[in-house]
């Protein structure tokens, strides 16, 4: 095991360079730079802008130079933990990022964890008792969370909190803690804001896992090495827990290498509607205006986070399944 964490460390650095050179060429293939788009913008406020202007502005972010020589300036930064400036925001990229990632990952960690504590048990009570009433109830709300688009969810939550509960659903934070320093009362604060967005994130994803758990648990039940362990006297529970349900655990497991990223990047319509000052919408801002230090660093931590999780799968299928070892 030893072997293959260090050898995937290693091939993830090839593949990193890679994946920043295909984010870089990417960004650059839109038409324009932001100095045509802050021109664009000004125009439609019915401001001008000069040729010079633009041209001087170019020149100072180094938008005239060849591709080669932003790319080398932009991954030497890189490497010296400075991610470039961002044109929009008159900032470095590094602050900007310091300010979404860690919400952003809090928030994807939690809606990871409430997808599996949903998902795991229904699946094993939908398997178990595929033919109850509990069964068919918990496949109709699994279709139902598939069905509903993540938007609406979160206006008719936020209707519902504004209209029953009379409290703010929308952002992480309330007015007073939103811009204060980390204490307990903040984090309580954040705690108590978390449970809608995390319960809109996860619901499309736990009731595609309750699915997946089901259909690989009902197959795992139909296997001869089940019923050999029930002859020996094992007990229902003992026999679930300790054979089938740790084989048909492997999905929940290997999703978790584009769940995180995912998590990261899917949810840039939700977090606009529900105001959350996580990376989707930062994100979707710096595409748009082609601020392309800022784009090219949520890009390559995405891509960063898809390797990361798939090793930590890779990893954790080991662990858990005695038939996976990787020499």
């Amino acid at each position: 095991m030893g072997r293959f964490i260090a050898r995937r460390l290693m091939g993830m650095v090839p593949f990193i360079l890679l994946v920043s050179i295909t984010v870089f060429l990417l960004i650059k293939l839109a038409p324009g730079d932001f100095a045509s788009n802050y021109a664009a913008s000004l125009a439609a406020s019915g401001e001008t802008v000069d040729d010079s202007m633009l041209a001087d502005m170019r020149q100072r972010y180094g938008l005239d130079q060849p591709l080669i020589v932003q790319y080398w300036d932009w991954m030497r930064g890189v490497l010296q933990g400075d991610f470039g400036y961002s044109f929009q925001w008159q900032q470095p990229v590094v602050s900007l990022i310091g300010e979404r990632i860690g919400l952003t990952l809090v928030l994807s960690v939690s809606t990871l964890l409430f997808t599996w504590a949903v998902a795991l048990p229904i699946g094993v009570y939908s398997a178990v008792r595929r033919y109850s009433v509990g069964a068919y109830l918990v496949t109709l709300i699994g279709f139902v969370g598939l069905a509903i688009p993540g938007f609406l969810m979160a206006l008719i939550l936020m209707f519902v909190g504004v209209s029953v509960f009379h409290t703010d659903v929308g952002g992480l934070f309330s007015a007073p803690y939103a811009n204060a320093p980390w204490s307990w009362a903040r984090v309580v604060d954040l705690a108590q804001h978390m449970w809608v967005p995390m319960v809109i994130l996860g619901t499309s994803g736990a009731a595609s896992l309750i699915r997946i758990m089901r259909a690989n648990l009902l197959d795992q039940l139909n296997q001869p090495y089940v019923d050999t362990a029930r002859a020996k006297g094992l007990s229902e529970f003992t026999l679930l827990v300790r054979y089938p349900i740790r084989v048909a655990l492997n999905p929940f497991v290997s999703t978790l290498g584009f769940i995180l990223p995912q998590l990261v990047s899917g949810s840039v319509i939700i977090s606009i509607v529900l105001n959350l000052p996580t990376a989707g919408p930062l994100l979707l801002q710096a595409l748009l205006g082609q601020d392309q230090y800022l784009a090219g660093a949520f890009l390559l931590l995405l891509c960063s986070l898809t390797v990361l999780g798939t090793l930590i799968s890779d990893i954790l299928l080991a662990l858990l399944d005695p038939r996976i070892r990787y020499q």
